[in-house]
């Protein structure tokens, strides 16, 4: 197995690049879901993310050994009150048009609009400015080093461009908006986006403007992205050669290609971990039945109810027979090698279906009760077989679940307009650092701080609350760590979710394709290159 490194870098060094000619392939990928907006600020999600990627680009940027680097930001200080950042000159936008710092701050300001599901990664951020020498200073609440990393994931568009598209606020992706901005670019990345069809075929092309390309990595000139939904199709289109790699190819077939001598793989696991997040806000849930009907009572609010769901999955058979091994079960929402992580922290509650059904009844329900589970099909690694999983799971203590299985398209909008009783959650830690989960899916929703933004359980605890707001400004490692611990042992002791896994990826690829895996499975097209 390879060990994964996650490394997104701007500026690399001019060894690695290569002639001219060579820069002329076109590589197709797939996998099983499609890119869900290109509004920058839009949607908070891995595929997304990464396809916004290929054509905005961020201040700075993190290197193959985490460091900060530069990217559209030449340089950086700390300032009092914030950080100040010296703008790369000559940069140009898709149309033409010059990065001007003015860019940098309307973008920064778009981020954190109660619009923009990118407000997590502006925790401590306030505000931003363009000094009289030309610099960009944001204002921050804090000198915490995860400043930097948050910054890696905001991206930047250009001022004009959003005034005349009336684009200068983010598109409300939850309340399924349409904005010129969700199908149309003008970023400064390396590749440029030539086409989109829905549910078809995106086709990236070539920046021959892009600032950087003289250190460019890879050789793909033209990139073609089809979303497949079926494991076995993605499959077949790979060892046909329809398509060059599948981001996310199924255990069982990653088991079979490995002794395929027309692909290669590269495998490892990811930052990120699949749990199953439950409503504890409303008094009455509004898919949770009782004895057949709708209740008052929600039984989720009952931290013996959310335990004995928790005892009764039986996270080894999950690893075995739904994930074929490329699993590793975890007690945590944050995955290892983040910061904040400890091994006493990563502890699950024993399986015990007999505890499980003596808490039940300890809590007022020794029949059960019935209601709907909520996940995509096509998002991650057998996220449906998952839930058919779990639901087989829990009817054996008594407890009916309907599985609700729908395209990611259609599941974002509805579990983070908070219409769900219960969903699943793949959560990336893209910060490396834990305060990005725990003040993403556990403290109280409050859009004014960027809070809870993905907390679909609406979890409200007033003490991990102000933990939250402590770990925020917290420069010292040690007190840091230590309220990160605090933090974690509450969400496990109270259940606050329901923690599953961390998922192993699988990049499969032609054999004359070269790629190097990161642990956000995060494909870099940049750096693809496509032997002959």
């Amino acid at each position: 197995m390879l060990k994964v490194k996650l490394a997104s870098v701007c500026l690399v060094a001019a060894a690695a690049t290569f002639s001219a000619a060579a820069f002329a392939e076109t590589f197709k990928w797939a996998s099983q879901g499609d890119i869900l907006t290109f509004d920058p600020h839009a949607q908070n999600e891995g595929l997304n993310s990464a396809a916004n990627s290929y054509v905005y680009e961020t201040l700075v940027n993190l290197g193959k050994n985490s460091e900060i680097i530069p990217c559209l930001a030449e340089s950086w200080s700390k300032e009092p009150g914030g950080f100040l950042f010296k703008i790369r000159p000559n940069v140009k936008f898709h149309d033409g048009q010059t990065l001007s710092p003015e860019d940098v701050v309307f973008s920064i300001k778009r981020a954190l609009h109660p619009l923009s599901q990118f407000r997590t990664y502006t925790a401590g951020i306030l505000d931003a400015e363009v000094r009289s020498d030309g610099q960009v200073f944001i204002k921050t609440s804090t000198q915490s080093p995860v400043i930097l990393n948050q910054l890696t994931h905001l991206r930047i568009l250009n001022k004009k461009w959003a005034e005349e598209h009336n684009v200068v606020n983010p598109q409300n992706y939850v309340e399924k908006e349409e904005s010129y901005a969700a199908r149309n670019v003008n970023g400064t990345g390396p590749f440029k986006l030539k086409s989109r069809e829905v549910d078809v075929k995106t086709v990236f092309v070539e920046n021959p403007d892009w600032w950087n390309k003289a250190n460019k990595v890879g050789n793909v000139t033209e990139a073609i992205y089809t979303p497949i939904k079926s494991a076995a199709t993605r499959t077949a289109a790979l060892l046909s050669g329809q398509v060059d790699f599948v981001l996310d190819l199924a255990p069982q077939d990653a088991q079979r290609l490995k002794r395929n001598d027309k692909v290669k793989l590269v495998e490892g696991p990811e930052l990120r971990v699949l749990m199953i997040s439950l409503d504890q806000y409303r008094d009455k849930s509004p898919y949770v039945r009782v004895d057949g009907k709708a209740t008052d009572k929600n039984p989720f609010k009952d931290e013996r109810v959310r335990k004995a769901l928790y005892q009764a999955i039986d996270i080894q058979t999950l690893k075995r027979t739904v994930m074929r091994g490329s699993a590793i079960p975890t007690g945590s929402i944050i995955p290892p090698n983040v910061a904040g992580w400890a091994p006493e922290q990563d502890v699950r509650h024993p399986y015990d279906v007999v505890a499980a059904k003596k808490l039940l009844a300890e809590a007022g329900y020794p029949d059960g009760f019935e209601f709907t589970l909520d996940t995509p099909n096509n998002r991650w690694v057998n996220d449906e077989a998952i839930a058919k999983a779990l639901a087989g799971m829990w009817a054996k203590i008594g407890v009916k679940v309907n599985v609700n299985a729908m395209p990611r398209a259609n599941y974002f909008p509805k579990v983070l307009g908070f219409d769900s009783s219960a969903g699943m959650v793949g959560w990336g830690c893209s910060t490396q650092d834990a305060l990005f989960s725990i003040q993403s899916l556990v403290s109280t929703f409050d859009t004014k701080k960027g809070n809870g933004l993905s907390n679909i359980g609406r979890v409200s605890d007033p003490e991990i609350d102000v933990l939250v707001e402590k770990i925020k400004v917290e420069s010292d490692p040690k007190v840091r760590n230590a309220d990160i611990a605090k933090a974690l042992k509450i969400i496990s002791d109270k259940v606050y979710e329901l923690p599953l896994h961390t998922q192993l990826i699988t990049w499969g690829m032609g054999k004359n394709i070269d790629a190097e895996i990161r642990s956000d499975n995060r494909l870099e097209i940049d750096k693809v290159k496509v032997n002959k």
